[in-house]
């Protein structure tokens, strides 16, 4: 019980304001609350069930610059998506985003978590533990993770149903905004590339996204 109880609150604690956390905020703006904890919930079983038992076996496979890569496009991705007007994103998931909606977040927070702190302390205590103990360690990171990000997630709603409106549509932009330059800086990191390089594509691609940005933003005023 000591063991279980270590292993949860060291992942609670490990999830307080980490970018999926913040993630997960932002997301409450787009989908119902049975999406994202549905999607959550498989995504968290999922990962640390594969950092339990095979110890990084995923990471292994997929090179750490692929992984950040993907995410760094995910959260630009929401970022872009944020700058949709409420009503718009209303009407959207009136049209049949239900069943899409729980694998969308799967995907994000999947891609994003992997690597993260969270993933390398179930992979730690994995391999302190071993074997013998997998389902306790897989439990305790799984339900420990989960508390954090729902905790993220009620946040979220009493931020959308107290704040002005456009107010989390803001917020939500400015996470994913941040969170997909600094993703895609540590991407290019990992390929080897450093110095003035890194900094003048980084800049590039910020130049890229705000341009984006402005033609959403000109398309959505014509409108």
């Amino acid at each position: 019980m000591m063991l279980f109880l270590k292993i949860l609150l060291t992942e609670f604690i490990a999830e307080m304001g980490d970018k999926t956390q913040l993630m997960l905020i932002a997301l409450t703006n787009k989908y119902k609350m049975r999406d994202i904890i549905l999607g959550t919930a498989v995504a968290i079983l999922v990962l640390n069930g594969l950092a339990v038992l095979a110890g990084g076996f995923v990471g292994s496979l997929i090179p750490d610059w692929l992984i950040k890569i993907i995410a760094a496009a995910a959260f630009l991705y929401f970022a872009l998506t944020s700058l949709k007007k409420d009503d718009e994103e209303e009407d959207s998931s009136e049209k049949g985003n239900f069943k899409f909606a729980p694998l969308t977040v799967f995907c994000t927070f999947f891609v994003a978590e992997l690597g993260d702190k969270t993933q390398l302390t179930a992979m730690t205590f994995g391999a302190n533990e071993g074997l013998s103990n997998a389902l306790i360690v897989w439990l305790a990171c799984s339900i420990g993770l989960f508390a954090a990000d729902m905790l993220g997630v009620l946040v979220g709603k009493l931020l959308k149903s107290k704040m002005p409106e456009g107010f989390l549509n803001g917020l939500a932009f400015v996470i994913f905004a941040i969170f997909g330059i600094l993703t895609l800086r540590q991407g290019l990191g990992f390929l080897g590339i450093s110095g003035a390089m890194l900094l003048g594509l980084t800049a590039a691609a910020v130049v890229l996204f705000v341009l984006v940005c402005v033609l959403i933003i000109v398309k959505q005023r014509k409108a």
